[in-house]
Order: C-alpha cells, then structure tokens, then sequence
C-alpha cells in the first residue's frame, strides 16, 4: 500500500508539473504575441468588418487569438431545480512550426463544466486542458465539434435549426450529464451583425452570436444516482484577436432567458477601481428584432455582496441592471458559485444560476450572471 500511495504522488506531482509547464508555455507565448500584435493592430480593423456567416461560424476560427463556447441553463425535474454550464475555451499559442508539425502544440484547449446543486447549497464542477491533436482534443473548424478528452460539445443542424449534445462528468465533483439542446429561434448576433465592442478602442472586438431560448433533455447524476432532466439554456460563441484593454480588470455579464421567450444580454467590463470602461449588450422580443445597447446605456448597480472563503474575493450577488429595455433586478440562486479554474484557465471567476425580475419585482426570467476580475485581475 506504502509503495502504490508513493506512486500515485510521484504521477499527480509529474502530472501538476507538466500542467504548469504547458500553462507557462502558453503564457509566455500569448503575452509575447500580445506586445507584439497589438502594437501593429490598427484602430480601424473593425471599422469595415463583414457580417457573420454560417454555417462557417459555427466552427472553430484557429487564426484567431482566443476563442469559447459556452452553454448555461437550468435543469428541472420534479420540485427541483439545477443550474448547469459547459463552456469550451480554445487559445493559440503561436508557437512556430505548429501548422507543420503534429507535435507542435498549437492550440490548446480547456473546458469547464458545473452543477449549482440548490438542494445541498454545493456548487459541484471539473476541469480539463490539452493540447489539440491525437485524438484526445480538438475543436472542428468545419462545425461545432468540440472535445477535451471525455467531454464534448457538438452540433448537427435538424430542419434548418441547432441541435446540441453536451456531454460532461467529474468523479471529484460527483456528476455527469448528458444533454439534447434544441434550437427554439433564430441565431442572435451580437453587436453589430455580430460584431461586439469590447473597448474604448474600435480594435476591441470580438465575433459574438447567442442561440438563446434552447429546449434542454436528458439525463443528470450527482453522486451516482441519475434523473431525468428537461431544461431552458443558452449557447453563446466568441472569438477575438483583442486582449481585454490595459484598464479593465474583469467584466460582469448576464445572459437571460425571459420567461416570455424574449432574451436579454447586458455586460460592463471594469475597471481597478470599480468604475465603469465600457458597456453593451442587446434585447430581442420574442419573434421580434434584437434592439442593440450602445456603450453607456446600460448601468449595473451592485447590491448585496458575499465573500468567498476560499477566495476572500466579494461578489456582488444581487444587481440592478438598467437598459434601455426596462430595469431589472438579477438575484443568485446560489451564492457560492465561484470557479476555480488555476489548473486550467488560470482564472477564478463567478458564474451562477440567478432570477430575474423586472422593476416591480416579478419574477420574468432566468440564467447566468458571470462576475469576473474580483479574486484577481482577468487575463486572456
């Protein structure tokens, strides 16, 4: 037993080791290309930028910096209710010869999953990284095709419409789940024809689309025990050349399903010292037109704060957020949903199942608020 216990620390020891590695490796890499490219990116790149095209979209764009796919939701069955996400980052690493050599690692990919476990107040999730190749990871530029080992993210088209199968399990955060998510509308473009500021500086850009109002079925287990889910979610997919602006330090963001079918978007990206660098999102009513939100004209307003324990970083859970949609009141469902994804991403972040509630305080919604930049400055 002595001798097997020596071998299991030996191979975790080797296993953080190599991980670091990679992590510093990519660091160094981005952050190289980053004082490099940035110098000679011009301000007016995104000036005559061209409208998102699909079926091109849904894939994976490798000549860009960094890239992710994230889906959030809310799962039920019978009285109870769970909040979930599976969000699939892909980076570049720039490193020369990537494009001729199998062995050159020049993509990396990440991915996160969680369960907000309401009835226990536990926040379960995992964590995965690996370089894109041999069968073990890899992002599809064809499709939405994704994978980091044993979980996946993919997309076949049914009708003219998304179909998702999202597959994701954790032995030390105790679930799995694998879910059917289908399209109820048409695809959401952010921004300008899916084209989002993201800073002061027009090269602020990311590429951004949302299939919001996702139909969700399939199975959920938590310490072994299985049940049958159905579920509202939300997919959204960017990718940029940008880095965040020298001032911002993190962002908070919703993303929300009315109960209506209309969907609503909101974020600001912050500053150290808490104060507002740069706004957006977009309201689209139910079989309406998606009425784009112009820097400034949305306002977070933190109320109640929690303070992590194992962080003792402070979250605003509980927000009023003013659009030009109407106000509304966003509220956790959980306060205890921080990520920490050091072993991945490198970042710690809060991302979690919230209501939403319009200024008379009835109940009109739900989805996810995600707080980032609180435990320490966000760096992509």
């Amino acid at each position: 037993m002595a001798a097997s216990a020596t071998a299991r620390h030996a191979i975790l020891a080797d296993m953080r080791s190599r991980r670091a590695f990679v992590l510093a490796l990519v660091a160094g890499q981005l952050a190289s290309r980053g004082r490099v490219e940035a110098a000679a990116t011009p301000d007016g790149l995104a000036a005559a930028h061209e409208p998102l095209r699909f079926p091109d979209g849904f894939g994976a764009h490798p000549d860009t910096r960094i890239e992710w796919w994230y889906v959030t939701g809310a799962l039920e069955a019978a009285s109870l209710t769970w909040g979930f996400q599976i969000t699939f980052f892909r980076a570049s690493t720039g490193l020369a010869g990537a494009a001729s050599s199998r062995f050159a690692a020049g993509q990396l990919l990440f991915a996160h999953a969680a369960v907000s476990d309401l009835a226990r107040q536990r926040l379960r999730h995992g964590q995965r990284i690996s370089r894109s190749g041999f069968g073990i990871a890899g992002a599809a530029v064809a499709a939405t095709a994704l994978k980091v080992r044993d979980w996946t993210l993919e997309r076949r088209e049914v009708d003219g419409a998304s179909r998702y199968a999202a597959r994701a399990s954790s032995e030390t955060g105790g679930f799995a789940f694998d879910l059917a998510l289908r399209a109820t509308q048409p695809i959401l473009l952010q921004g300008d024809g899916g084209w989002s500021r993201k800073g002061p500086r027009p090269s602020q850009v990311s590429r951004y689309y949302s299939e919001p109002q996702l139909d969700v079925a399939g199975t959920l287990a938590l310490d072994g025990k299985s049940v049958a889910v159905t579920g509202r979610a939300w997919l959204d997919h960017e990718w940029s050349d940008a880095f965040l602006d020298r001032d911002a330090v993190g962002w908070d963001w919703i993303g929300m399903n009315l109960d209506d079918g209309a969907a609503l978007t909101a974020f600001q990206l912050r500053r150290a010292d808490g104060s507002v660098l740069w706004t957006g999102g977009g309201f689209r009513p139910a079989g309406g037109t998606t009425r784009d939100f112009a820097e400034g004209e949305v306002v977070f307003t933190p109320g109640r704060v929690w303070t992590s324990p194992a962080t003792g970083a402070r979250y605003p859970v509980e927000w009023t957020v003013a659009t030009p949609a109407g106000r509304f009141t966003v509220t956790s469902l959980l306060d205890d949903q921080e990520l920490d994804s050091r072993a991945s991403t490198g970042a710690v972040y809060w991302e979690g199942l919230s209501r939403l509630a319009d200024a008379n305080g009835r109940h009109v919604g739900r989805g996810y608020l995600e707080m980032t930049g609180y435990a320490q400055r966000l760096v992509l």
